[in-house]
């Protein structure tokens, strides 16, 4: 006799009229709950089971004061396999423009000349109900070719041809986050998995029909066994919808110091979805404070604008990202250029300009495949350095970088540079720290500050190098120790500057007061807190 099957667990939406859109019963069908409600069952169990190994595995880190390749692995490492050949959609990558979903950013992204469009549910989106499903209802609607926008001076944004159109890539919400808006029973279902299974349910099929299938970014991975993870979610999916294996490809994200002992175990278990890994920086160095908060000076980070990707422990990561890629057929993606253009200030592009340029350069002779912008503007500049090195190839994963060979050592000599901790770039902390989790708890993710594109890693940086400092005793150049007070005063001054620029009744709309104390919250807590988009969730409308 059969086993009945037995129906996935039923999701409830949470019913709240003030919070409720027009359209989202188009993103939230029965089917589509139904496939949440079976991704939740399945997989989330796992996902707590994951979190908690995260945490013991700090637990060992603050013991030993160090971190090494893993010797029960190193049977993946030394071992003769490939991950599967990249899809014609993702053979060029040599450019990469990143940003959230709002309808603005998805006609200007998919028209702005990058090969591929990071589009981002995460660092770059607040998770506001309103960005979760506006952005499943945006992507849904350019691929229908139903989408346009017009701005308040009236200027109409329209999609280009298909042909011309940007690779939609998706990120997801990092496995740490929930959706409290979806429920089973009393339970918020992981919104990596609301992300991917509303964006999987209603675009898969129609994108692999189009050539273009699902494809992601994974971020926030800390270890193999989370791409595993990752990896099964995939099958499921698949599976579900009637799709071949290998149908979705996932980049991942190192931006983790856990996960860059753990390149090759990584890409081995997403193997028959792997597509490349890419070199984050923000949320990289927020990591190494993170995991090793009790080292003491020897892993105390300066200014963050002093940590280029030329530092030599971060040179040791970015050269292992291309050799661990090249080695195993994934492409190797690059870092960030976040620069915002003025459009009043020529002698300020022009000199950023040229830090992009270079900042390229050095990333196309290193090897990688491609590289990240944050501003369609710099997309010809991005496009130019890996264009000079590529010419008409799509990609040197032909360069197998045989001359790297990196040590755990390497990894984690954060001592090795001479740039120390300023007053400058303390204040620099607290001022874009302030600023951008006021914008993020009005719902924006991806923000303007100080010329530079900012998202969440950015937030994560500053107020972990301020906890840092204050815990490991810095002294500035000024003779001055970093404590709990000096913060709260800089933060007092930056609170009552911002009042005087945006004028009381600017300031009052805001939320100023608000993103104040939660960056002294977690800045000068005694108990590190993991993430502050933990917090500042509970304080988002």
């Amino acid at each position: 006799m059969a086993v009945p099957v037995q129906p996935p667990p039923a999701v409830t939406v949470a019913d709240d009229p003030a919070h409720r859109l027009d359209r989202q019963d188009e993103i939230l069908t029965d089917a589509a709950l139904a496939f949440l409600g079976a991704l939740h069952e399945r997989f989330t169990p796992r996902r707590d089971a994951l979190l908690a190994r995260r945490a013991e595995r700090r637990a060992e880190i603050a013991r030993t004061g160090t971190l090494d390749f893993l010797p029960e692995t190193a049977a993946i490492r030394a071992g003769d396999w490939q991950v599967a050949p990249a899809p014609a959609a993702l053979q060029d990558r040599r450019v990469e423009i990143t940003g959230p979903t709002d309808r603005k950013m998805t006609v200007n992204a998919l028209n702005s000349g990058a090969r591929v469009w990071l589009a981002d549910f995460e660092d770059a989106s607040a998770p506001t109900w309103e960005n979760v499903i506006g952005g499943q209802l945006n992507l849904r609607d350019a691929f229908a070719r139903r989408i346009d926008f017009t701005g308040p001076g009236g200027k109409t944004y329209a999609l280009r041809p298909d042909a011309e159109l940007a690779t939609v890539v998706v990120r997801p919400r990092g496995w740490h986050l929930d959706e409290r808006h979806l429920r089973v029973g009393e339970r918020a279902i992981p919104g990596a998995l609301v992300d991917f299974g509303l964006y999987f349910f209603h675009n898969a099929r129609h994108l692999a029909e189009r050539g273009r299938g699902p494809y992601f970014y994974l971020p926030k991975t800390e270890s193999h066994h989370e791409a595993r993870l990752w990896n099964e979610v995939f099958v499921f999916a698949q599976e579900h919808l009637g799709l071949a294996r290998g149908t979705v490809r996932a980049t991942v994200l190192i931006e983790t110091i856990t996960a860059a002992f753990e390149m090759e175990e990584i890409l081995y278990e997403l193997r028959e979805h792997a597509a490349g890994l890419n070199a984050g920086r923000w949320d990289y160095l927020f990591s190494i404070v993170k995991n090793f908060r009790d080292g003491g000076a020897r892993f105390v980070l300066p200014d963050r604008n002093a940590i280029t990707m030329t530092a030599p422990f971060m040179r040791a990561y970015t050269e292992l990202l291309v050799r661990t890629c090249h080695k195993r057929g994934a492409h190797a993606i690059g870092g960030m250029a976040a620069f915002i253009p003025s459009r009043r200030d020529a002698e300020a592009n022009a000199v950023a300009f040229e830090k992009v340029r270079a900042d390229k350069d050095r990333e196309a002779r290193d090897g990688y495949d491609g590289s990240w912008v944050a501003h369609p503007d710099l997309v010809p500049i991005a496009m130019a350095s890996f264009d000079r090195v590529l010419g008409t190839r799509p990609h040197q994963k032909d360069r197998l970088r045989e001359d790297v060979a990196v040590r755990a050592a390497d990894l984690l000599a954060v001592d090795s540079l001479e740039a120390r901790p300023t007053r400058a770039g303390l204040v620099n902390a607290v001022q874009v720290g302030i600023r951008y989790i006021e914008a993020w708890l009005r719902g924006l993710g991806a923000v303007a500050i100080f010329n530079l594109m900012e998202d969440a890693a950015t937030a994560e940086i500053s107020r972990s190098q301020l906890w840092q400092w204050i815990n490991a005793g810095v002294v500035l150049e000024d003779g001055v120790p970093v404590t709990a007070a000096l913060v709260r005063s800089v933060a007092a001054d930056e609170l009552a500057a911002i009042r005087a620029e945006a004028g009381e009744a600017a300031f009052a709309a805001g939320a100023w007061q608000r993103a104040h104390d939660l960056l002294l919250r977690v800045a000068l807590d005694a108990d590190y807190t993991d993430f502050l988009t933990l917090p500042a969730y509970e304080l988002l409308d």
